[in-house]
Parts: C-alpha cells; structure tokens; sequence
C-alpha cells in the first residue's frame, strides 16, 4: 500500500516532465547568457557542489560563474562517499567547504538552480528572487524521470551516490546545452 499510494504521489511529476522540461530550457534559451549560476541545496556537501562543479566544466570559457550554497551548516567537507562518486566523474569536491546561501549570493545571481521544489520557494519567499529566475535541476533531465525532486544521497551507499550524480550531471549538461545556445535576436528579453 506504502508503494502505491508513493507511486500515486509521484504521478504529477512523471505526467508533467515533458512539458515542465520545455518550459524549462524555453526560460533559459530565452535569456541572455547569464554571467552568474547559484546551485543550491540543502547542505551544499553533495548535491549543490558537484552540480556546480560540472556546470563549471560544461560553461568552461564562456564567461559564466558558478558558485554553490546551501541552507545549512556552512564550512563541512563533502563526505567520502561524495567525494570518491564525483571522483569517477572527473570532479573533485576534495577541497569543498560548505557555505550558507545570502542575500548577496541570490541577488548576484542571475539564475539560482534548485534540487527540489521547496527550495525554489525558500529563493522566492525568503530572498525575492523572482520566480523566473529560479529553476529546478530535475526539470532539464532528458530522460524520463518518476520526480522532478534531485535527491539528497546524503548517509547512502555509494551506489545511490552513483545515481544521483549520473542524474545531476545529464540535468546539468542538458542546463549548460541551453545556456550557451544562442537566442534568435527576437527572442531576447
């Protein structure tokens, strides 16, 4: 019953992805490039840096600076776990220290990207940010998805690291893809 009624919750999101995902790279593509990403989670131990991480690599020499946050606990180091995943995927989060998501990081930042839903209303609600300029990483995943949610691998086995990267990184190549495109001069904002 538990399965069932998760599975019915998570109906909407796997229903709406296609169109959600549109929207999505719409939004960016119609944008000018933007000269700065915010990637924010939760802790900014995991998810947030490697996401940045591979933006950093994707955006590399295109004038686009990207930095990470979280809403907690700032100064940890990523955990081994997230460290040794993002490893064999070419990112080293070694040198990682977590810091706290400002008013000054939100408002420097001309796109924040977001893990899950309730943390793009925290942006909106707590720092302003208007609601266009806040995305969810999940909603440019290119495959199908059973939520737009990027979870949180956090105190899990290496293999559930695993996965949540490989998705991180295909929603964040997807994401850099959209950003470097170039918008037709009556498209621009």
């Amino acid at each position: 019953m538990h399965e069932l009624l998760r599975a019915l919750r998570r109906t909407p999101d796997r229903v709406l992805h296609t169109r959600r995902r549109g929207a999505a790279l719409a939004n960016i593509r119609a944008r000018n490039q933007p000269s700065s990403v915010l990637v924010l989670c939760h802790g900014n131990i995991c998810r947030s840096p490697f996401a940045a991480a591979v933006l950093d690599r994707e955006l590399a020499g295109q004038g686009t600076a990207v930095v990470s946050a979280g809403f907690i606990g700032p100064g940890r180091p990523s955990p081994l776990e997230a460290q040794l995943e993002a490893q064999h995927l070419g990112v080293d989060l070694s040198l990682h220290r977590s810091q706290l998501v400002t008013d000054q990081l939100v408002r420097n930042a001309a796109v924040v990207v977001t893990m899950d839903a309730q943390q793009a209303r925290a942006v909106v609600e707590t720092f302003g940010k208007p609601r266009a300029d806040v995305v969810l990483l999940g909603d440019f995943d290119p495959e199908p998805v059973r939520t737009r949610t990027i979870a949180d691998p956090i105190d899990q086995p290496a293999d559930v690291y695993r996965r949540v990267y490989a998705r991180i990184e295909r929603c964040a190549q997807a994401l850099a893809s959209a950003i470097t495109e170039t918008p037709a001069p009556s498209d621009r904002p």
